[in-house]
């Protein structure tokens, strides 16, 4: 009786493991596009034998643990490659905003307006008693003035851009570090029980995936399953149950939106933003703080030494009416605002006879100071009077669309290395339904076969008691 007892006990104990098995297979192939999951599968071990005399006789198996399949090596590796992506991600967004500022394909440039306003002098020179073309010459420069005001307008605005989205990644990294939190307090309280928390893993794993995205972070697992999670340096943002969160806030210094980062309620907010320098919002703020603040200072520097030597030829000349030439542009004073606040002088605005063409009072014929704006196009007046003014806007131009181009293929470079490594994630952690189907049918058949262990057994136990009865 004691034998026909064990075997029910077997045949009961491996119906629920073989249950258990096709409920984790049920599991894998619900969550087969799950992203970040990882397969799982159920550990059976042989359950301890009893022994009889000189016997051991097993007692079937038992379910000892549900565990993923994962590899942390190849886990480390997706998150500093992810981190890399959003880095260049975030870099060739920006870069291809800057890019289409000056595309002069789709619309009249500034290398045209440049072209215009010295052909509208080389046609004053040709006739300098003309009203008609030196109103030519007042539209090209006021043409000239406005898109130097169009480029460091759209350039702004492309900051502008990037300020919010550096606000709201900041708003996703607090949400993403809110629930890491959370689920380091899921794991702890799973994982003391002795179970595996291979769901809240998984999802812990992919969050943490996502945040390298965001920002460059460095993290740590203890002992006791919590990760700890910093950025920046020191700005720790997870401590076990804990978050800090990040905030943003434009500084009237900088005049750009700012990340701060405030340890505890006793310290004011640490200004973090120059130690971001990874993930997407790295790589706009590299676009916003260095390769836009650069492109500005070279459009200021190609105003203020185009309008510096416009301005010192004509107030060496006499207009129609023989007086002296007035400055022809007005500069700003604020050194980074040349562009922004170029102006044509408003005497020339309200009377284009103003406008100094020869260089004798008196000579009504005298095309001498037009002659000379015209050739400041071919003078080298920039970079130390080793470029002229269409080379050194050039360059700028040509420089921007290589890096650009070089963001994009180091973006489409990065793109191929992170799909091979979740082509190789795949392969490990990932669910097969062809592998999950035959899985199931293995443990149905495992099911069918303990059910009729528990039957024999039951007839065998019907047999013993019907002798008992005669």
């Amino acid at each position: 009786m004691a034998k026909i007892g064990a075997m029910l006990d077997i045949g009961k104990r491996s119906m629920l493991n073989s249950q258990t098995a096709l409920q984790t297979v049920s599991h894998n192939i619900a969550n087969k596009s799950t992203e970040g999951y990882s397969r799982q599968r159920v550990e059976l071990q042989t359950n301890t034998p009893i022994t009889e005399g000189r016997l051991q006789l097993g007692m079937g198996n038992r379910a000892a643990a549900v565990t993923r399949t994962n590899n942390p090596y190849l886990e480390k590796q997706l998150q500093k490659e992810t981190q890399t992506m959003g880095y260049h991600e975030g870099r060739a967004e920006g870069l291809s905003r800057v890019e289409q500022v000056f595309n002069e394909q789709q619309n009249k440039g500034l290398n045209q307006y440049l072209t215009d306003f010295f052909n509208s002098f080389r046609e004053l020179s040709n006739n300098p008693e003309s009203t008609t073309t030196r109103t030519m010459v007042k539209e090209a420069a006021e043409g000239l003035a406005k898109d130097f005001k169009r480029v460091n307008h759209q350039l702004n605005e492309v900051q502008r851009d990037l300020d919010e989205q550096v606000r709201n990644q900041v708003g996703e990294v607090n949400k993403m570090t809110r629930e890491i939190a959370s689920l380091n307090e899921q794991v702890s309280m799973t994982e003391v029980q002795g179970m595996p928390a291979n769901d809240q893993r998984d999802r812990r794993d992919l969050l943490l995936r996502k945040l390298n995205e965001k920002i460059d972070i460095h993290w740590a697992e203890g002992t006791n399953g919590l990760v700890t999670v910093q950025t920046a340096g020191t700005a720790i943002l997870v401590s076990g149950y804990d978050t800090t969160e990040l905030s943003t806030a434009v500084e009237p210094s900088k005049q750009r939106m700012q990340v701060f980062f405030k340890a505890n309620e006793g310290t004011p907010p640490l200004n973090i933003t120059d130690r971001i320098r990874g993930g997407s919002m790295g790589g706009a703020l590299a676009v916003r703080d260095d390769t836009i603040v650069g492109v500005k200072d070279n459009i200021d520097e190609l105003a203020y030494n185009f309008a510096t030597e416009v301005n010192k030829a004509h107030v060496s000349g006499f207009d129609r009416a023989g007086n002296t030439g007035v400055q022809f542009f007005q500069l700003s004073k604020d050194p980074d605002k040349i562009a922004e606040e170029l102006t044509v002088n408003k005497v020339i605005l309200e009377d284009v006879s103003r406008i100094a063409a020869g260089a004798k009072a008196g000579a009504p014929g005298d095309n001498t100071v037009a002659n000379v704006i015209s050739q400041l196009q071919y003078r080298e007046v920039m970079g130390d009077n080793s470029a002229t003014l269409d080379d050194f806007y050039n360059s700028q131009v040509g420089s921007i669309g290589a890096v650009a181009q070089q963001a994009l293929k180091a973006r489409e470079s990065q793109q191929n290395v992170l799909e091979q490594l979740n082509n190789i994630r795949e392969s490990v952690s990932g669910v097969s339904l062809d592998e999950e189907t035959t899985k199931m049918i293995e443990f149905q058949r495992a099911f069918d076969a303990s059910a009729r262990v528990i039957r024999t057994a039951d007839e065998m136990f019907d047999t013993v008691l019907n002798l008992k009865r005669l």
